[in-house]
């Protein structure tokens, strides 16, 4: 392995890293501004009737998830629709971390009040936050490498 590799590659680990916090700083700073939509079937509703205001659809996902063929294709519509309505889409692992983020009781807990976190919309396009710009280059430099909808992994901490 090059010098240039090693290089590229822990510049490619750091630049996961900083991407995935700043998701992480975006959820929290959307849900305090009520802007989040949580739960596949309330997004869809919400882009169904608003897509303007919508600039991020994250579709979340842990292994056990990816045999689950009617939460697929619902992935699959929903990224159409936002293809269609040039939204950022970013397929995020790490479904645990994320409840936390979101102050949300794990799933595993088997708390009947634990809500849907399969698909998250940020919405409020006016709304100029750095981290939803940091997120959204991330998603558009992944387009650019014909990667349409970007994945990342969400890490315990």
């Amino acid at each position: 392995m090059t010098l240039e590799e090693v290089s590229g590659c822990n510049t490619t680990d750091r630049e996961m890293e900083a991407v995935s916090q700043a998701l992480e700083e975006l959820l929290v700073a959307a849900q305090r501004q009520n802007c989040l939509t949580v739960g596949v079937y309330e997004s869809a509703k919400l882009m169904n009737v608003d897509p303007e205001n919508v600039v991020l659809c994250i579709l979340a996902t842990d292994e056990e998830d990816e045999s689950d063929v009617a939460l697929q294709i619902h992935f699959t519509l929903i990224q159409a629709f936002c293809c269609d309505f040039d939204i950022n889409i970013l397929r995020v692992s790490g479904m645990t971390r994320l409840a936390q983020v979101l102050g949300e009781p794990p799933a595993a807990s088997n708390v009947n009040e634990s809500k849907d976190l399969h698909c998250i919309l940020v919405t409020n396009p006016h709304a100029d936050h750095l981290k939803l710009n940091e997120v959204g280059s991330y998603c558009k430099e992944s387009r650019c490498n014909n990667q349409w909808v970007p994945s990342l992994s969400l890490r315990e901490r």
